[in-house]
């Protein structure tokens, strides 16, 4: 994917902003529609956390909605911290996929509150060439 590629302005997300999770789940299958097939950015934006604890996201593929197969199709190195990391996807490579979900793992150790607690939302948008 070229250095140059430009971002559209229509955002979608396949975690909702301001997303509060204290367990570890699964987001709503989200349908492709016209980004099925197209390179994607995907982002993942921690807006709080709590020390001592980790989130790990992946985001999973699927023809039918339904079979979401063995391995995810990207998943994000693990964060401790606030803030925002992009990825692109290049869903070329994947024609069949028509739906995307999203998975995450959360872990806590330590001293103080025992339950994790994340504020996260992840991103969809069509990543275009200039």
């Amino acid at each position: 994917m070229s250095a140059e590629a430009k971002l559209q302005t229509a955002v979608a997300y396949l975690v909702p902003a301001e997303t509060v999770v204290e367990t570890s789940g699964t987001g709503a299958r989200y349908e492709l529609g016209p980004l099925a097939g197209k390179p994607v950015l995907i982002v993942l934006r921690i807006d709080d956390i709590v020390e001592q604890e980790s989130l790990e996201v992946s985001v999973w593929g699927s023809a039918d909605g339904a079979d979401w197969g063995a391995h995810p199709l990207f998943a994000f190195p693990q964060k401790f911290y606030r803030g925002m990391t992009l990825a692109a996807l290049d869903l070329s490579q994947r024609p069949e996929i028509q739906f995307l979900q999203t998975r995450w793992e959360v872990n806590r150790w330590g001293r103080g509150y025992p339950r994790p607690y994340f504020k996260f939302a992840v991103e969809i948008q069509e990543l275009t060439a200039p």
